[in-house]
């Protein structure tokens, strides 16, 4: 009964036993007395000799099967109205919450039908709620962050370019490093928000050429080894042999250095990151685990949505979310896997291998 398949059945049995039932009912009652209508006006007549009888009891038959049939549509229409009404109620509770939710209110939730199919719909729908608010709530904040960060360059360069006028400060080099220092940070701000935005369009530019996977990675490892040196972390790098790939070395270059990047942010001092480049299954996989903070299992995957942020992991929110575009975009993936929170991570970049020359 939880079906709507059996409750449209149903209802369409429901009818046909109502409309069915009201005629027999309707042509029981009314065909006698029709018929002793019929012969009383025969009789008066003195038309009942020969084929009178058979005359009158046709004649009653066919207008009780007439009534009984006209009685019986109507009950049908009654039924079957009632019946489409039960079965449209849910699914004008489903229009209703679309609407709430292309009207911004993703606080409103659908109360599941008993029909299965039905319960499903709403379901996603209260999903698609939720996920909206998610997604707006951390839009929202992602707004406040940016703006916090770039208030913070602005106000110093302000700060320098009034001194400067004012004459406090001399326009030495020491002055303007500084001062050019903030307008890489505001540079790198919105470079990242522009290739998120490019990401998410699909617009993102790859110059794909037959590269060593192995040789991209430990370059972009090591790249960041002055700063593992300056947090007390070991940072051990696991090249091997050649991988040869087909794809973009600088954008395949930003992947591992994001994920070098974010290991350094949540491993504390003493700490170790590993980054391993191998190939298997004919995939070439470049894994950076470290010995930091972790993640829960609900994090394992949202990590990579833009503007979720996990603890001192996350940076701007959307440095996981670029890099998976760029590995999907190599038809690769980008998963992470964690024993737990304070067990370290692991992130995995697989991508199709490619035959290395002459092979």
């Amino acid at each position: 009964m939880n079906r709507l398949w059996v409750r449209l059945l149903l209802s369409h049995a429901v009818v046909a036993v109502v409309a069915g039932l009201t005629a027999y009912l309707v042509v029981r009652l009314v065909a006698p007395q029709l018929y002793d209508h019929e012969a009383r006006m025969m009789a008066g007549h003195g038309m009942l000799a020969g084929g009178g009888m058979r005359a009158v009891a046709v004649a009653a038959m066919n207008n009780a099967l007439l009534i009984g049939v006209l009685a019986g549509v109507v009950a049908a229409l009654v039924a079957g109205a009632y019946g489409a009404r039960r079965i449209m109620l849910p699914l004008e509770a489903v229009s209703s919450a679309t609407h709430r939710l292309a009207a911004g209110r993703y606080d409103q939730r659908v109360a599941l039908p008993r029909e299965r199919e039905l319960a499903a719909v709403a379901e996603d729908v209260n999903t698609l709620a939720a996920r909206l608010a998610e997604t707006e709530a951390r839009r929202v904040r992602l707004i406040g962050e940016v703006a916090h960060e770039m208030r913070t360059p602005l106000t110093v360069l302000d700060g320098y370019v009034e001194g400067l006028v004012d004459g406090v400060f001399a326009p030495g080099p020491q002055v303007l490093d500084e001062m050019s220092a903030e307008v890489r940070r505001l540079r790198r701000l919105a470079e990242d928000l522009s290739a998120l935005s490019r990401a998410e369009e699909g617009r993102l530019d790859l110059r794909p050429v037959g590269t060593d996977l192995a040789r991209v990675a430990a370059a972009a490892a090591e790249r960041l080894r002055p700063q593992a040196e300056d947090a007390g972390v070991e940072l051990a790098v696991e090249a091997g042999p050649e991988i040869p790939v087909r794809g973009d070395p600088d954008r395949l270059a930003q992947v591992v250095t994001n994920l070098v990047g974010n290991a350094l942010g949540a491993t504390p001092a003493g700490g170790r990151i590993v980054v391993r480049a191998a190939r298997r299954d004919g995939r070439a996989q470049v894994e950076v685990a470290d010995t930091g903070v972790g993640l829960a299992q609900p994090d394992l995957d949202r990590v990579f949505e833009r503007f979720y942020r996990v603890g001192p992991r996350a940076g701007s929110g959307i440095g996981l979310t670029i890099s998976r575009k760029i590995a999907e975009a190599h038809g690769g993936t980008l998963t992470a896997a964690s024993a737990g929170p304070g067990r370290g991570a692991t992130f995995t970049l697989s991508v199709p291998a490619a035959e290395a020359p002459g092979s």
